[in-house]
């Protein structure tokens, strides 16, 4: 049935920036073992212009980022990264979106959905809006910055940042930050027995699966011991 998720590196990622201007910064964090043991980030040159409007949810600017390497240099580190595990984020589909806009494909990579089998995607990802919406439907909302502080995470959050942001980008709708905030929403679910036992596979079935599949699911009846 495969190991438990725990034990599988899985990579939080966060992208500043949108189709239009090119992605502009990445935030990588590296959740194992229920803890964040690793992570990345870099601002990057746009590659079309950056509306006004954007600027003012993200902070960056067309011409501070000008002289910069752009987003696509690093195809060979988030190829690695799909290869080692899965990769995850909070509302996924906008991130898988922005990624196959610059590359629509990865190498060959493990399935982490099929243990045992290859794909060439970057998914299936661990989404943890879903996840959250799943587990902990009492929630009002499922935005990222809510979430933290519902879960009592933001001073660790803070820690955190202080540890691996650059001093300007410690905030909300700066990449790494919000990758970070996404990884501690991830790891606290280890914190939950029920939780911490799911394996891989059934992580990933759950970031996309409704909520009776769900519950079928945590009973065990979906994927049974072989």
């Amino acid at each position: 049935m495969g190991h438990a998720w725990i034990d599988q590196p899985i990579f939080f990622v966060d992208f500043e920036g949108s189709r239009a201007s090119g992605i502009l910064e990445f935030g990588v964090a590296e959740v194992h073992g229920g803890g964040i043991v690793n992570a990345r980030t870099r601002l990057c040159r746009a590659t079309g212009p950056v509306r006004v409007e954007d600027t003012a949810v993200h902070g960056l600017r067309e011409a501070a980022l000008s002289a910069l390497a752009p987003f696509a240099g690093e195809w060979a580190y988030f190829s690695s990264l799909r290869e080692l595990g899965p990769l995850a984020a909070h509302y996924a589909g906008v991130e898988n979106a922005l990624l196959k806009s610059v590359w629509p494909y990865p190498r060959s990579s493990p399935d982490f959905a099929r243990p045992g089998k290859r794909i060439v995607d970057w998914g299936p990802w661990v989404d943890s809006a879903r996840l959250y919406a799943q587990f902990y439907p009492q929630f009002d909302s499922g935005r990222l910055e809510s979430l933290v502080a519902s879960c009592g995470l933001q001073a660790e959050l803070d820690r955190l940042a202080l540890q691996h942001c650059p001093p300007e980008r410690r905030h909300y709708h700066a990449a790494l930050y919000d990758a970070l905030a996404g990884a501690l929403l991830l790891g606290s679910l280890a914190r939950e027995p029920q939780l911490a036992a799911l394996t891989t596979m059934q992580l990933l079935a759950l970031s996309t699966l409704d909520g009776e599949k769900r519950d079928a699911l945590l009973q065990g009846k979906l994927f049974e011991e072989r």
